[in-house]
């Protein structure tokens, strides 16, 4: 027989159903059309796969069902909804027509007559009501509404049919019973879907009566994880450990004491009951990580070999002899005593002097991790010490950190910068590091976010600074100083020819046969275009050489570039600096003082004159506290002296007196230029000439003594640069003098002076009486 079909999407109609559905397909709309014009009949049959847009007969089941169509109604969107009654299965035997609508050619399919008798029949339909009960009895909500009807019908089809269109079957398995044409094949099928149904719903029930017992119903979210949770123990696929288990399994591999384990055990049991969606789970589990992440008892092994430390640290620097032979000495006492205090140990020098570098290569010679904490600006108590736990955004402090990505308790720390801290409202970062830096207190450090004390006795601290004036006093008492001074222009030179210019060498991509600069022209650039007590601006003056030298070489002009003292300035230009010389002639009332700066040495000229007036005295040159009462004070001294000097008793009454030291601009102070503004003022008062190459430093008392000073090495080598050949220094500071290298005295004489009358000796040309 002949008929207009549709094919459904996902949907399957039995015998004795009554359902609706929806067509949108012009084929489909067609032959809904098709059926009410002729009987109202319709074939309806399911598709194998919803998203086919036009199915072929092999897209389609081979079993469908005839339907009666009651209503059809049509919507918006050319949409129209059909009501239909399911009346009889029928095979699909081919498609007619597929033109305008499907139309198909049918089979019906005849219910086969087994002979089944009536006690095999009434069997079935208990066996199906007793099943159907338990079913009702897992899932009370679906089935309990049929309960009466189903226990009340006696006719085994009916019954069937009855549960299988009610039931929310999935559409594969209604065609399943569609396709069962017998009545055995149907019981059998029915049966056995009603007792996986049966299955499911009590162990889904198991599940949530479990997960019932364990937590709150409104917590939805945790409910859903401990449902997956039990269905993974219940398949056995439970491989995955929670947080809180990995952490316990960190835990048991960690070095540490007992009261460290026992604090972080107590904060990972802590952190397992705490819900993942509140704060306060995030702040737990940052805590138990940096706690984990410390380094305990976990230490590096120290290179013990003498040789090896001292070739390496003779390979990356040039001098700093004191700094290399007090890490030796560290390293010594280290081997011998199997333990020994790490020093705490503060260079003290000029910008550009290596202290940071000496560092990094202490560390390389003695195979210590390297860790830099720079201080420079730090004014939170915090960055030391660590926030408190309950802040928000709490984190260690830079100590703490340090360790942390070191990763063992005795790595080389370096403190960069420790005179650059300063101190606001939030606490003084000073005092915070003298439990860092105290031998006695830093063995039990307490950090605010830890709260367990770390050992921090094994750490190899070393500091730098540029003065040591800015250091606080309490602090400075920690430390073991060494002075990293100023280089000399033949120090400079050997570090420039054997470590900077290898450097930026390779920096700017040159090869070591591609650029070639001589002896002279080295020393022509460390004299003529750099002053300072380091080589920073050495190593940029060199990089500006280089990087012209690599544009030359990638443009071919040439295979190697050669500098020398004749054309040095074709790359850097004029000479920027020179250094003020001596005088020619020997003059009164100009003597030369030498001063200390923080890039080196430096030489004064300081000049008196004398003039008629009331005895009023001026100082010029923008003179400091300190020089004002230098002056003041070697004033007092010559008026006492005044009668040895035949110096007239109304001299001072009648005359006035101008100290003036050039290069106004620049601010000058310092307790060093006592002698020198006296001898100076006394050359001016009696007219008598000073020698030219004499200069000197110190400081002057009442009663005409000379006192120590400071800053010997650089003032001597400034003395030198202009050509001095005597240099007066106070008596005290002889131990200084044994100090400096015989390379920097060479060619000078040194006078050590007790008295004023010493200096006078020296200085003056002439000594009127």
């Amino acid at each position: 027989m002949k008929m207009p079909a549709v094919a459904l999407r996902g949907m399957v109609i039995l015998p004795g159903m009554i359902a609706h559905f929806d067509v949108s397909r012009e084929k489909s709309i067609h032959a809904v059309e098709q059926s009410m014009m002729d009987e109202q009949k319709i074939f309806l049959v399911a598709q194998r796969d919803v998203e086919q847009e036009e199915p072929g007969i092999e897209d389609l089941y081979h079993i469908g069902i005839i339907a009666e169509v009651r209503q059809v109604i049509k919507l918006q969107n050319n949409i129209v909804r059909v009501l239909v009654e399911g009346t009889e299965r029928a095979q699909l035997s081919a498609f007619v027509s597929q033109t305008d609508f499907l139309e198909v050619e049918l089979t019906r399919c005849e219910e086969i007559d087994e002979g089944l008798s009536d006690e095999a029949k009434t069997a079935m339909v208990r066996s199906v009501q007793d099943t159907f009960e338990k079913y009702v009895t897992v899932n009370p909500r679906v089935g309990g509404e049929m309960r009466r009807q189903v226990r009340e019908e006696k006719n085994l089809p009916k019954i069937m049919d009855l549960i299988a269109n009610n039931l929310p079957f999935y559409y594969e398995q209604k065609q399943e019973i569609l396709e069962a044409v017998s009545l055995t094949e149907r019981y059998e099928v029915l049966m056995a879907l009603l007792l996986k149904e049966i299955e499911i719903t009590a162990i889904k029930n198991e599940f949530q009566a479990k997960v019932k017992k364990r937590v709150d119903k409104n917590q939805k979210e945790y409910i859903l994880r401990e449902q997956m949770k039990l269905i993974r123990e219940e398949l056995g696929e439970d491989n995955t450990e929670s947080d809180a288990d990995a952490y316990l399994e960190q835990l048991k591999k960690l070095k540490a004491d007992k009261e460290v384990k026992e604090k972080i055990k107590k904060e990972i049991l802590r952190f397992k009951n705490i819900s993942g969606s509140s704060s306060e789970s995030a702040v737990s589990r940052g805590y138990i990580e940096t706690m984990l992440e410390l380094p305990w008892n976990k230490a590096s092994k120290d290179n013990k070999d003498l040789k090896n430390a001292e070739r390496i640290l003779n390979e990356d620097h040039y001098g700093l002899e004191k700094v290399k032979e007090r890490m030796l000495e560290f390293l010594a006492v280290r081997n011998l005593t199997k333990k020994g205090e790490s020093p705490i140990v503060c260079l003290v020098g000029p910008p550009g002097t290596g202290k940071t570098s000496i560092a990094r290569s202490v560390a390389r010679a003695l195979d210590k991790k390297y860790v830099r904490i720079s201080l420079g600006g730090v004014r939170d108590e915090a960055e030391i010490r660590g926030h408190r736990k309950t802040y928000v955004g709490a984190m260690p402090g830079r100590i703490v950190n340090g360790l942390r990505s070191a990763g063992v308790k005795n790595p080389l720390m370096l403190l960069d910068e420790i005179d650059k801290m300063s101190s606001d409202y939030k606490g003084d970062t000073a005092s915070a590091m003298l439990e860092v830096l105290d031998a006695e207190q830093n063995c039990k450090f307490r950090d605010h976010y830890i709260e367990v004390p770390i050992d921090l006795s094994e750490v190899l601290f070393i500091a730098t600074a540029n003065s040591v004036q800015d250091i606080p006093r309490p602090l400075l008492d920690r430390m073991e100083l060494i002075e990293v001074s100023s280089y000399t222009e033949n120090e400079k030179f050997h570090i420039a020819k054997e470590h900077l210019l290898p450097k930026v060498k390779e920096k700017n991509g040159l090869k070591p046969e591609q650029l070639k600069i001589s002896d002279r022209a080295l020393q022509k650039i460390i004299s003529g275009y750099t002053r300072e007590a380091g080589v920073r601006n050495l190593e940029r003056r060199l990089s500006e050489i280089t990087r012209k030298s690599a544009r030359k070489v990638y443009e071919s002009e040439v295979k190697c570039v050669k500098v020398t003292g004749q054309n040095v300035e074709k790359y850097l230009g004029k000479e920027r600096y020179t250094f003020d010389q001596k005088n020619e002639n020997d003059e009164v009332g100009i003597v030369r003082g030498l001063a200390w700066t923080s890039v080196g040495g430096d030489t004064l000229e300081i000049e008196v004159n004398v003039m008629p007036g009331k005895g009023e005295v001026q100082l010029t040159g923008q003179l400091g506290d300190v020089m004002k009462e230098s002056a003041q004070a070697g004033l007092s001294y010559i008026r006492s002296v005044g009668e040895e000097y035949h110096i007239p008793k109304k001299f001072f009454q009648e005359n006035d007196i101008h100290i003036h030291i050039p290069e106004g601009a620049v601010p000058k102070d310092g307790p060093s230029a006592g002698i020198t503004m006296a001898t100076a003022m006394l050359s001016a008062i009696t007219q008598t000439p000073v020698r030219a190459d004499v200069a000197m430093t110190g400081e002057i008392t009442l009663r005409g003594r000379v006192l120590p000073i400071g800053g010997l090495k650089e003032k001597i080598l400034a003395a030198k640069n202009a050509g001095i050949k005597t240099i007066c220094i106070p008596k005290k500071n002889e131990k200084d003098v044994e100090e400096i290298s015989s390379e920097i005295k060479k060619g000078l004489e040194l006078v050590f002076v007790e008295k004023m009358q010493d200096v006078l000796n020296v200085a003056f040309v002439k000594r009127q009486k």
